[in-house]
């Protein structure tokens, strides 16, 4: 109803006569003119919307013209409303000259008036007015975007400072002299999931950015859905059973086949058994089905948690959108899970889409997905036989990080591991170990001053021949164009902070 009052013309002309002469050639020409009684009138219709404003000079004057002001005045930022006033003909009107003084977006006609000349100027007027509610989509796309981002980052702030109080704790703990050993054990493991848990937090961003700026690569190959829901349970099953929901599946064929990405889809169907879970209080029903629908693999999970309000269900897969109200429901996480949803279905070929009967009424996703045709699936390869163990050996490892706790402290687990770990602060200063000492590995930080990691590996490189150590970037930078950048400097190997022990150890 709004789009249609917003294009009318109110129109008040100087008698009933000229305002329905008026109004019937402006109809003529497709143009909506709503006829007022008088200016109280046209004032009263002023909120509902219009397209501009068409006055008879006669009314411009008094109270009239002061109430015209002040509501013209009162337009949002975005609003400068066309008024058109119909002017008597002959010498310049007083009436006329203050209305052009008063208001900015004024246009004279004069009357009598040709036809052509008042349809002209009225479409111009509604040009002029269909531009500024262009702008004011805008502004209220860029003002919702705005407080989407700013619920997030205090989102963010929140998951990452949660595992702040635990570690902070922990270490107090492990500072303490009389900590008894098994005790200490327990603050390690405490300590290492609240690591975990920020990793996957920043994983989770760096994995939406690159997905939604169409940076991954599909693996596609012939995938059996019932598979794919399979290993998606398995790693949101820990999750469903310490919230003690009910399960139920429903796995209506089980040899539905699609073409993806079995990484992908997997973690598909996880986050959306993992947003039930979350958003579903303790002790709830969620269901999963698998059916046939025409050429389409259809999946649905259903919750009985807090459900969807009606406006949030076009809007829920939107980067930076939280379900308000929710907070305190949701297990932690950032909320872009369902955004990650949509990119990889949509990738896929596939589509998402959301329903719910209201707020505290539970909610359901239906993934659909393009089935392929009945073909053999192939057989797996046997796996490649278990590499041989190799005995460690010591070795000498170098590592550069301006960061000087961060260096240190790697310095210091690669002693406990059995290296000769030698520590440098800058580039200049590792080139100068890595002359004077032989080093078998260096582990080299990228984002440094002066001589960064990547400009400190071609220097080693061209220095040293090939005495070059074995060349290791343990950085934040992580997409795919840091990775070639990363690459083309020279460095054999490529590890993200904070540094898996593990896969650490694997290299040495």
């Amino acid at each position: 109803m709004r789009a249609d009052t917003e294009k009318r013309i109110l129109l008040r002309a100087a008698t009933s006569r000229d305002a329905i002469m008026a109004r019937d050639v402006l109809a003529r020409a497709d143009i909506h003119a709503q006829v007022c009684s008088g200016m109280a009138d046209l004032l009263a219709e002023l909120p509902q919307g219009a397209g501009a404003l068409m006055i008879a000079e006669e009314l411009m004057t008094g109270d009239g013209l002061r109430a015209l002001a002040r509501a013209l005045a009162a337009q949002p930022p975005w609003s400068d409303l066309p008024v058109l006033v119909l002017a008597r003909q002959g010498a310049d009107s007083l009436a006329v000259s203050r209305v052009m003084e008063e208001f900015a977006n004024v246009t004279v006609i004069e009357r009598p008036m040709r036809v052509t000349a008042l349809v002209s100027t009225v479409r111009t007027a509604l040009r002029a007015r269909r531009r500024q509610y262009e702008l004011r989509r805008v502004l209220d796309g860029l003002r919702e975007a705005d407080q989407r981002k700013t619920e997030f980052l205090a989102t963010l702030a929140h998951e990452l400072r949660n595992p702040l109080a635990p570690l902070t704790n922990g270490l107090a703990l492990l500072s303490h002299p009389a900590l008894p050993a098994d005790e200490a054990q327990r603050v390690h493991q405490l300590m290492r999931r609240q690591i975990d848990h920020m990793v996957r937090l920043v994983d989770d961003l760096l994995e939406v950015s690159r997905i939604t700026r169409g940076k991954v690569e599909l693996h596609r190959a012939p995938l059996q859905v019932q598979a794919v829901i399979d290993d998606a349970l398995e790693l949101s099953r820990p999750l469903l059973e310490r919230s003690g929901h009910q399960l139920a599946l429903d796995i209506g064929d089980v040899g539905l086949r699609v073409s993806g990405d079995a990484v992908r889809l997997t973690q598909v169907f996880a986050n959306l058994l993992n947003n039930a879970a979350k958003y579903t209080p303790a002790g709830g029903r969620i269901s999963l089905s698998v059916a046939r629908a025409g050429a389409m693999a259809l999946v649905q999970i259903r919750d009985s948690g807090v459900g969807l309000a009606p406006h949030m269900l076009s809007s829920v897969f939107d980067m930076f959108v939280q379900v308000s109200g929710t907070a305190r429901v949701a297990q932690g996480g950032l909320g872009i899970g369902l955004t990650l949803v949509k990119s990889l279905v949509e990738m896929h070929g596939g589509s998402v889409e959301a329903a719910s009967a209201g707020l505290g009424r539970g909610a359901t996703f239906t993934v659909r997905l393009p089935l392929v045709a009945e073909t053999p699936l192939p057989a797996h390869a046997s796996p490649p036989p278990p590499a041989m163990a190799v005995s460690p050996t010591a070795r000498t490892v170098l590592v550069v990080d301006d960061n000087r706790d961060a260096a240190d402290s790697l310095t210091e687990l690669l002693g406990v591991m059995g290296a000769t770990a030698l520590a440098a602060y800058s580039g200049d200063e590792a080139l100068q170990v890595a002359v004077q000492r032989h080093v078998d590995i260096a582990v080299l930080d990228i984002g440094m001053p002066v001589m960064d990691g990547c400009d400190l590996a071609r220097a080693l490189r061209a220095r040293l021949g090939a005495a070059t150590p074995l060349l290791i970037a343990l950085t934040g930078w992580g997409q795919p164009a840091d990775r070639d950048r990363i690459a083309r400097a020279g460095f054999d190997h490529h590890l993200l902070k904070p540094v898996d022990a593990a896969e650490l150890i694997a290299l040495l």
